[in-house]
């Protein structure tokens, strides 16, 4: 399955028709979901550390779900909640060149005011569309996530539910469950922040583990009976073995105007000099680099479906026109962000399986 068929499939079983027939779940059997996302858990991380996870092992276990590229919240985050790949929903990294703007980026998850959220990622979330079938939609998360271009551009529609601590967390989402039918997001980031500052396996991120595994079960003990909760991810997490800083000793910002994505995944936007030769520029790059990325031009990766089937022409024209894909541990970092990135032992954005495969699992209170 893949991220973007989940929550099209639980809304399914309230009563929302899907577009593209999917309907993977049995119906909901009180009319009331609740979808647990957590931040950078791989499903990896359930086989490798499931003595730390009881309460989610205790769920009934589905086969692993695939995130879209790049693997980052920036990117799955709106496949969740739109159903749809990053192609058509244009939201297409950690950071992006906005069109048009003399070179301006746009950081997704910061946000710049600028850009109209509406007009940016203009498919009809699946809150809106769930409120307008008269079903409940709440969003629960840390408060300062209500008001930011992200929320607004993802997952307008719902009712917000600040909780910034676990027992509020447990009481606002009791509250967004009480009707029926009524679906209800529950997001939290302990376990992405752990492993981008200390790696996954660290004790600082078995720490974060076992705080996610407290939450799923106060939120499996308390939750009022018949309410169906669902577990996954937006994407996993891979230690660095390597760090390859553009253009340092490297020719590979040889033509770059802008740098932006993120270490695992990046989008590289050509000069004027060089925009007509792209093939040119990535054939340089990928002879440098060998196994240690794969260099795509933009049509190249259009060709490969790498954001999709369908690509908008306003995806089109905020992809780099160059897209580097890091492989094993490998980093490629921003000369200009050198001791941000360099500093984070966890990074996530690439193709590998550990990246890409989120769990999915369910419980029935």
């Amino acid at each position: 399955m893949h991220l973007a068929d989940i929550a099209p499939s639980i809304l399914v079983g309230l009563g929302l028709a899907d577009p593209y027939g999917r309907n993977a779940f049995a119906p909901s059997p009180s009319g009331r979901e609740c979808l647990f996302l957590v931040d950078g858990l791989g499903a990896d991380a359930i086989r490798d550390f499931a003595a730390v996870i009881p309460n989610i092992c205790a769920m009934k276990q589905f086969a692993s779900a695939t995130t879209s590229f790049p693997s980052t919240t920036a990117t799955s985050l709106p496949t969740l909640m739109t159903g749809e790949l990053p192609g058509v929903h244009g939201m297409l990294g950690y950071t992006v060149r906005v069109p048009r703007s003399g070179g301006r980026i746009l950081n997704t998850l910061k946000w710049d005011e600028r850009v109209d959220p509406q007009i940016w990622q203009p498919v009809p979330t699946l809150f809106e569309r769930a409120a307008a079938a008269q079903i409940d939609v709440s969003h629960v998360a840390a408060h300062r996530y209500e008001n930011s271009g992200f929320t607004r551009a993802v997952f307008r529609g719902a009712t917000y539910r600040g909780a910034n601590v676990l027992a509020d967390l447990i009481a606002q989402t009791k509250i967004a469950v009480k009707n029926s039918p009524s679906f209800t997001y529950v997001y939290a980031n302990e376990l992405d922040v752990a492993g981008h500052s200390d790696g996954v396996g660290s004790a600082t991120w078995l720490g974060a583990l076992a705080y996610i595994d407290q939450m799923v079960g106060a939120l499996m003990s308390q939750l009022p009976s018949g309410v169906r909760i669902w577990l996954t991810a937006d994407h996993g997490m891979i230690n660095i073995s390597e760090k390859i800083v553009l253009g340092e000793d490297n020719p590979l910002l040889e033509g770059i105007e802008v740098i932006a994505g993120e270490p695992r995944a990046r989008h590289l936007y050509l000069d004027q000099l060089h925009l007509s030769s792209p093939d040119a520029a990535a054939s340089k790059m990928q002879q440098f680099l060998g196994e240690q990325a794969k260099v795509f031009t933009k049509q190249e990766a259009i060709a490969a479906e790498l954001f999709g089937k369908e690509v908008s022409l306003d995806s089109q024209e905020r992809m780099g026109d160059l897209i580097l894909v890091a492989h094993d541990g490998v980093v490629l970092i921003d000369p200009s962000r050198v001791a941000l990135e360099s500093a984070m032992m966890g990074h996530h954005g690439g193709l590998s399986d550990i990246e890409m495969h989120v769990p999915l699992a369910m419980h029935v209170c």
